[in-house]
């Protein structure tokens, strides 16, 4: 069995290893370690929560103890992400004199200009928050003797590549490279060509593998009956549960509505600021909050040890975004669930991901007769059908009532006295639609810049 002593890290390292109460190192580590010690470019493929982070921050350090400015640059796909690396580097690199920075965006750029006239010998960034500090003259890359492309398919799904081809031009080119990514696609495969040279690959999955230990299932059901099945799902048991969603509205939604069932809950989306996700992450990690609703934003920068269940709310759609979502549950040896809702115009999407992973999805069936469902159901219909209709003509919205066609014709028409029960009529809305409504003179034209209205024939 292979231990941390047989990879040639040094004592300190060591040490701050079983600190950190790392017992022997993951396929990943054990494997990737080595090459990167000896300095050679690294293309690194293994399941998100496998260990991915100290696989190249322990070589980063070994190698740059002793040394002064900036020397490493790991760039990362999310703030969440960027963050967790840089605890990660606080927690191995203490006492080692190699200091790190975070540089992200949505926070002021004033500490990380500061980080950067100190020149930290580590750099943890996000593209585009670090593509701003080249652009205004206040980041130099020139001694950069590493470079980390943490989550590489991450990143190019979300569009990076220009940037990221944009920051490789301002670094050296005699630098070592270490690639690392869950999953292993064309565009990754193709960047790496260009950028690593005679790169050692390590792969301890299969491109596409999701955790083993995950027990995975699907649920065919409707949009409308998503959120009553999430409240099933919540009623079942007490595990912490992270859902996740395609948008940052649904997001909103879908937190609205778990929080109005009385289950301590929390989002993370990228209408947020960096203080609300944090804040919210934070209460996720320590049990303040059993539910985490979120975006894809969070799907690679959640490192919290035991998260029990994994919701798709919506199938995601890239496939590979559904290895890296379950992947947050079931880390290291634990186990855990992960559950998708698939609608009817999702199926070609969960083909698509059935695909990737080599695996049928189990079906599970939906319980549509539990309590919890059915009330949520019923909710849920009536609230779509007191859509547009005004509150006071809602069941049990308090408003004075429509009175019976006897009524009306024996009481006094709209606007003149009161009725037989006290109340007075509702007034009839007005009307801005162009031309009036019905029973309403049309509104007087205005003039707009240059604009008349037409002459009458």
């Amino acid at each position: 069995m292979t231990t941390f002593s047989d990879l040639k890290l040094s004592e300190k390292s060591l040490h701050a290893l079983d600190r950190a109460g790392f017992e022997q190192p993951t396929p990943i580590q054990a494997q990737a370690i080595p090459p990167a010690l000896a300095g050679k470019d690294v293309i690194g493929t293994a399941a998100t929560g496998t260990g991915k982070t100290a696989a190249f921050l322990l070589p980063i350090i070994e190698r740059l103890t002793g040394k002064t400015g900036t020397r490493a640059l790991v760039l990362a796909p999310t703030r969440e992400l960027a963050l967790q690396i840089g605890e990660e580097l606080e927690r191995f690199g203490r006492g080692r004199h190699v200091r790190g920075a975070v540089i992200i965006g949505g926070v002021g750029m004033g500490l990380q200009t500061q980080a950067f006239k100190d020149r930290r010998e580590v750099i943890i960034a996000t593209p585009g928050r670090l593509l701003d500090h080249l652009q205004s003259g206040t980041a130099r890359l020139d001694d950069v003797e590493v470079l980390v492309l943490d989550e590489a398919d991450r990143m190019l799904d979300m569009g990076f590549k220009p940037q990221l081809t944009r920051i490789l031009q301002r670094l050296p080119r005699a630098r070592q490279t270490m690639l690392f990514s869950a999953t292993m696609g064309g565009e990754v495969a193709e960047f790496a060509a260009s950028h690593l040279r005679d790169p050692v690959r390590v792969e301890v999955a299969r491109s596409g593998t999701t955790p083993a230990r995950a027990d995975q299932r699907v649920f065919l059901c409707s949009q409308e009956e998503k959120l009553p099945l999430l409240m099933a799902l919540l009623s079942q048991d007490d595990l912490s549960t992270l859902v996740f969603t395609r948008t940052k509205r649904r997001a909103d939604r879908v937190w609205k509505g778990v929080a109005r069932a009385g289950h301590k809950t929390a989002r993370i989306h990228a209408d947020r600021t960096q203080g609300q996700r944090r804040q919210a992450l934070e209460g996720f990690k320590d049990g303040t909050y059993r539910v985490l609703v979120a975006t894809d934003i969070a799907a690679r920068g959640i490192d919290v040890a035991d998260i029990g269940h994994v919701v798709n709310f919506d199938l995601p759609h890239v496939a590979e975004d559904y290895v890296h979502r379950v992947g947050r549950t079931a880390r290291a040896e634990a186990s855990g669930r992960a559950s998708a809702f698939c609608s009817p115009e999702e199926i070609a999407l969960l083909r698509d991901i059935e695909k990737l992973t080599r695996t049928l999805l189990p079906r599970a069936e939906v319980p549509r007769d539990a309590e919890v469902f059915k009330s949520e159901s019923a909710r849920a219909a009536e609230g779509r059908a007191n859509q547009g209709v005004p509150p006071h003509r809602r069941p049990g919205g308090g408003g004075p009532s429509r009175r019976p066609e006897a009524a009306r014709k024996s009481g006094g028409g709209h606007g003149h006295g009161h009725n037989r029960g006290g109340h007075s009529p509702p007034p009839v809305p007005r009307t801005e639609a162009k031309g009036g409504a019905e029973g309403h003179p049309a509104r007087k034209a205005t003039l707009v810049g240059s604009w008349k209205p037409k002459r009458p024939r």
